[in-house]
């Protein structure tokens, strides 16, 4: 007999997947059961505060109140109608999204890839009725080291082997240049462009935030090519970096915005293209959907997440607590530390590779109950929820301190 999930310790629960699923994640040995705010706890009642927050899916804490109650009330209601009928919670949830963000109309989906998928589409669309380009010749141009998600589509255009290796045949239609180079980018945009789709900051590969300038500079080519700029904010985004958008830091508006993740309250998965009306508007009935996206459910969980968003609360927060997470790790360079990338409550902090790899940096902090990612070689991502207190977040850099230390 199997024994129930209660009962079993994060040993066994952790040797009970080993068969039964797939193996195309690498987790830190760790199960949580139970979440609140910026903290977690196992099975066997240890605590964690969470330095990670789902990849910034988390930025509002793990059961915020407000949106646990607005996905309760909507559960007592109406869950799902799918698109083939209204709802009484999409209208509202577009109009607050599209008055949030600048633009204009909404293309609800589910995941962040489908929103990356969705926006390529768009743009492809718009390249072929609106620019003129001739038909299966549109062009997207891209950033090296880029994160945009795990369709085939889109690793076609990653630049990361472990992505790409043993997937392809591979999507045409991508050109990629390297990140922050505005003269590569000049370079690649020609007459069959149909967008430059970057992330304002790289995630993935390591939180690489572009020199001053870029992103106005992006704006201002594409402006003069005649192709459209797309957006991916799915990790920056919703108040991660300090503002609603990481592109405000250059009080950059895109043709396009990517969101995802944070979007969905840490509760439900909910993304979304916006964009000008008359980049939407190239999309007709039949032409793109999605049985889940725009769900009620969602719809109201996104508008509480919204609500939350439009108070500037919590980018003031992850401007304020941001200085704290700056100055932590200041004091931690040459202690270990040998750089770091950081804005807002985010980081890429690089380790001194004689200490350990970034995985081994991060299991060493696991057992000192501190949650963080790593990413490529001794690099760890910080990224906690926005509801962290600063006491904790300096608790977490003394514990990252004494992980070093004892490393060293």
């Amino acid at each position: 007999m199997t024994a129930p999930a209660h009962a079993r310790t994060s040993a066994d629960l952790i040797r009970a997947e080993e068969p039964v699923l797939a193996h195309n994640y690498h987790p830190l040995p760790v199960v949580v059961a139970r979440a609140e705010g910026a903290w977690v706890e196992d099975v066997e009642g240890r605590r964690y505060l969470d330095m990670l927050a789902g990849y910034s899916a988390l930025n509002f804490g793990h059961r915020h109140p407000a949106l646990i109650q607005a996905a309760h009330d909507q559960l007592d209601r109406l869950t799902l109608t799918s698109r083939a009928f209204h709802n009484d919670r999409l209208a509202e949830f577009a109009e607050r999204l599209a008055a949030l963000t600048g633009l204009d109309m909404v293309l609800p989906m589910n995941t962040g890839a489908e929103a990356v998928e969705s926006g390529i589409k768009v743009a492809r669309k718009w390249a072929y009725d609106v620019k003129g380009v001739p038909d299966g010749q549109a062009t997207i141009v891209v950033a090296a080291d880029n994160f945009h998600g795990r369709t085939t589509t889109i690793v076609s255009f990653s630049t990361d082997e472990s992505a790409r290796a043993g997937f392809g045949p591979f999507t045409p239609g991508f050109r990629i240049v390297p990140y922050n180079d505005l003269a590569a980018l000049e370079e690649a945009v020609d007459e069959t462009t149909a967008a430059v789709l970057i992330e304002p900051i790289q995630g993935e590969a390591g939180v690489i935030i572009p020199d001053a300038g870029y992103l106005t500079g992006v704006r201002e080519l594409t402006r003069r090519k005649g192709c459209l700029f797309i957006a991916d904010e799915i990790q920056s985004g919703l108040g991660r970096t300090g503002r609603t958008l990481a592109v405000e830091h250059e009080s950059v508006v895109p043709d396009v915005l990517l969101l995802g993740k944070a979007l969905g309250g840490g509760i439900v998965p909910v993304s979304a293209v916006v964009a000008r009306r008359e980049v939407m508007g190239v999309l007709g009935p039949g032409e793109h959907g999605s049985t889940f996206g725009g769900n009620p459910l969602a719809a109201a969980v996104g508008t509480a997440v919204v609500e939350l968003l439009e108070t500037g609360e919590f980018q003031r927060r992850a401007d304020e607590l941001g200085l704290v997470l700056r100055e932590g790790l200041q004091a931690l360079e040459g202690q270990g530390v040998t750089g770091f990338r950081a804005r807002g409550l985010w980081a890429g902090v690089d380790v001194d590779p004689a200490l350990g790899t970034g995985r081994e940096i991060s299991e060493r902090l696991m057992r000192e109950g501190i949650l963080v990612k790593d990413t490529h070689g001794s690099t760890i991502r910080l990224a906690p929820p926005l509801t962290v207190t600063a006491d904790e977040l300096r608790s977490a850099l003394g514990t990252l301190e004494k992980v070093l230390g004892q490393a060293g």
